[in-house]
């Protein structure tokens, strides 16, 4: 399936975006490493006063150090799970976003969840980070075709829970967590008023899907990578970068950046002449 390049993006629609969302692995990261091109074009997005908030499947622990020394506003972990505001936020404990009432026996309900998968999969290996993990619980997508996939979300849909995977883990949620509904709470709680039409979603895989809903995100990005998974999902984004990875998210940067440079200009080219006289007022 073909989708809309980036480069037909109306530049009036670039220059609108006041808040990206972006996924994390595939996403911000080339080969699973972040780089410094990464780096760079987040510095140049913070000089720009654009805000961004990393939505990722990764684990609480690991979201809670990243966000500490990355210049992002704050990110979601856990495919919506839970919060962290960014280093001037300081909010080092989270902000759940789903409803658990006692957390020791839900990851004890999500434990029994994995070892009823793990009977009729027995190759299913727990990840090395759920000792990290508050909502939801992960397992290697290693070795797992599309219908062992599609068996694992049928098998868990039955026992109340969701599922989600990415290109790196399997994740065994609560059956409404997800990174939209989780974005929303967050631009209601702390960007509100901001209409969807000026917030863009940026995502590669399964689990960004519900970012790619054009209902509740109209404005989506996949980078390059996405086109592995257009046939598993049933939300594509509004359009796709030339490049994968973070080549493609650096790519989504120098267009918005380009196109704020072009509205800067237009407004100063449109000002009344005596705005740009330096002549003092007789």
């Amino acid at each position: 399936m073909s989708l809309t390049p980036l480069q037909s993006c109306p530049t009036e629609s670039l220059r609108q975006v006041r808040l990206i969302a972006t996924d994390m692995d595939g996403t911000l990261t080339r080969c699973g490493k972040f780089s410094s091109a990464l780096l760079q074009s987040l510095e140049q997005l913070a000089a720009a006063e654009l805000p961004v908030i990393i939505v990722t499947g990764r684990s609480a622990g690991w979201v809670n150090g990243v966000v500490s020394y990355l210049p992002v506003m704050g990110a979601i972990a856990e495919n919506g799970g839970i919060y962290f505001g960014g280093r001037a936020a300081q909010q080092e404990h989270g902000r759940f976003l789903v409803p658990i009432s006692d957390l020791q026996a839900h990851r004890l309900q999500l434990q029994k969840m994995f070892q009823q998968l793990q009977q009729e999969f027995p190759k299913l290996e727990e990840a090395g980070d759920n000792r990290f993990r508050l909502t939801d619980w992960t397992f290697a997508v290693q070795g797992l075709s599309t219908a062992d996939l599609h068996r694992i979300r049928d098998r868990c849909h039955a026992h109340g829970w969701g599922f989600t995977y990415s290109t790196v883990q399997c994740h065994i949620k609560p059956l409404a967590q997800e990174k939209a509904t989780a974005l929303a709470q967050v631009i209601q709680a702390d960007f509100a008023p901001l209409p969807t039409s000026q917030v863009i979603t940026v995502g590669d895989s399964p689990n960004d899907e519900s970012l790619f809903d054009g209902d509740r995100f109209p404005f989506s990005i996949g980078v390059a990578n996405v086109l592995h998974y257009t046939q598993d999902l049933t939300h594509h984004p509004a359009y796709v970068t030339e490049q994968p990875e973070v080549d493609g998210f650096c790519e989504l940067v120098r267009s918005l950046l380009q196109a704020r440079r072009e509205g800067l200009n237009d407004q100063h080219n449109h000002q009344p002449c005596g705005k740009h006289s330096s002549m003092p007022e007789q």
